[in-house]
């Protein structure tokens, strides 16, 4: 009996061979322009040839204002022929490595409060938070005026007319992990149109998918990655309700009128990588939680939106904390029904071949596994590029010798 993970699924009309997807992992590789980078390529490949059904491409920026890192991927005029190129080796090389070409997601944002584009923190806020705030009391945050926020929609349509020019099959409207789209979710003492009630708080978000779908017509099609919630406490992030418990009330609604807009996919994830990574990575190292816990946190929540929506589909996160049993975690949730898409993030960079073995070995090679040491996000954080420091030593381990070992 052929495994659920291994089977092809309907997307937007479009055919996914498997299951199993690649998320959007950002290497921090890119050129000062924004393009790709030949660590950029190489990822990517290796990627390909584990045979990935879907591989959702990392965070691209709309803007330059709007990059996390200088490093950050950014399409634009000068760059999208570096998009292009990447996209149609990608395709290539799974044609004839698999036989098959993977669905390629484009990951489109603007990091907002998380922007360093020349290096340094140059903050673009939602609103003042205090709790995210903390230590960093002398960065430059600049609260976005309801003006500039009112320009954004038009970035989202420039970056996915030029994402589709690329060769791009779907387009990812991001709104998680503390970036601008997600902090807005929870801008309840915002004043004008972007703050306050539900309604003003999604303005955004729901306008720059609005923009999205018309810039790309019928030619691609418009998902989302979306925080269920934000896992801090009451008044400082979304989907938490005053009695400090999960609430994904504002969620269910969000989600329906994601629904009403035509989106099919959506890719589920909670927390906040910045600041409490654990909610949407369990890890084993210095962990502030046993991962099992963070993983049933997971579950619970994505099994209850899933449930809400049965005729939407899923991306269900967070399966790499499972090691070498993590394929074998992810078809008893897609048989279980609580998502339909298996997601896979860290895995990706230590072991990015890992779905091609199961296939051919019925197993995971448990000494290629990531151990779940959160040291690809340290080299992230200390500002260069971002791999697998045990697994892909020979790459990343002179980053992290010098970029983190030394500090």
């Amino acid at each position: 009996m052929k495994n659920l993970i291994s089977t092809p699924i309907d997307i937007y009309g479009r055919t996914a061979e498997n299951r199993v997807l690649f998320q959007p992992m950002e290497g921090c590789d890119g050129n000062s322009d924004g393009d790709v980078h030949i660590l950029t390529i190489r990822r990517y490949l290796r990627f390909v040839e584990g045979a990935p059904g879907i591989i959702w491409f990392e965070a691209t920026a709309v803007c330059n204002e709007g990059r996390a890192n200088p490093r950050q991927l950014y399409i634009n005029d000068d760059t999208v022929g570096g998009f292009k190129a990447i996209v149609s080796e990608i395709k290539r090389k799974s044609k004839e490595l698999h036989g098959f070409e993977p669905l390629v997601i484009v990951q489109l944002t603007h990091s907002g409060r998380y922007s360093k584009p020349n290096g340094s923190p140059e903050p673009i806020i939602a609103y003042r938070n205090e709790l995210w705030e903390k230590g960093k009391e002398d960065q430059p945050f600049n609260v976005a005026t309801d003006e500039y926020l009112d320009t954004i929609p038009a970035m989202y349509a420039k970056a996915a007319k030029l994402a589709l020019e690329a060769g791009f099959d779907g387009m990812d409207v991001k709104c998680c992990h503390g970036y601008l789209f997600n902090e807005l979710l929870s801008a309840y003492n915002r004043e004008g149109r972007y703050g306050g009630s539900l309604e003003n708080r999604t303005r955004l978000y729901f306008n720059c998918i609005d923009a999205v779908k018309d810039a790309v017509g019928d030619k691609a099609f418009v998902t989302t990655r979306l925080n269920s919630c934000d896992c801090f406490p009451y008044g400082y992030g979304y989907g938490v309700n005053e009695n400090e418990e999960i609430d994904l009330t504002e969620t269910k609604a969000i989600i329906s009128e994601l629904q009403e807009k035509g989106i099919e996919l959506v890719n589920l994830t909670i927390g906040n990588p910045y600041l409490i990574p654990h909610t949407n990575r369990p890890y084993a190292v210095k962990a502030p939680e046993d991962g099992n816990i963070g993983m049933k946190r997971v579950y619970d929540v994505t099994k209850e939106i899933t449930s809400a929506f049965p005729d939407m589909k899923f991306v269900v996160s967070a399966l790499t904390f499972e090691g070498e049993n993590a394929v074998d975690y992810a078809e008893k949730l897609l048989t279980e029904g609580v998502g339909d898409i298996a997601g896979f993030g860290r895995m990706t960079f230590a072991y990015p071949t890992f779905y091609k073995d199961y296939l051919e070995k019925g197993a995971l090679d448990k000494s290629k596994v990531c151990i779940k040491c959160s040291k690809c996000s340290e080299l992230m954080r200390a500002g260069t590029v971002s791999g697998c420091v045990i697994r892909d030593s020979e790459c990343y381990m002179p980053y992290y010798q010098e970029y983190v070992m030394k500090k």
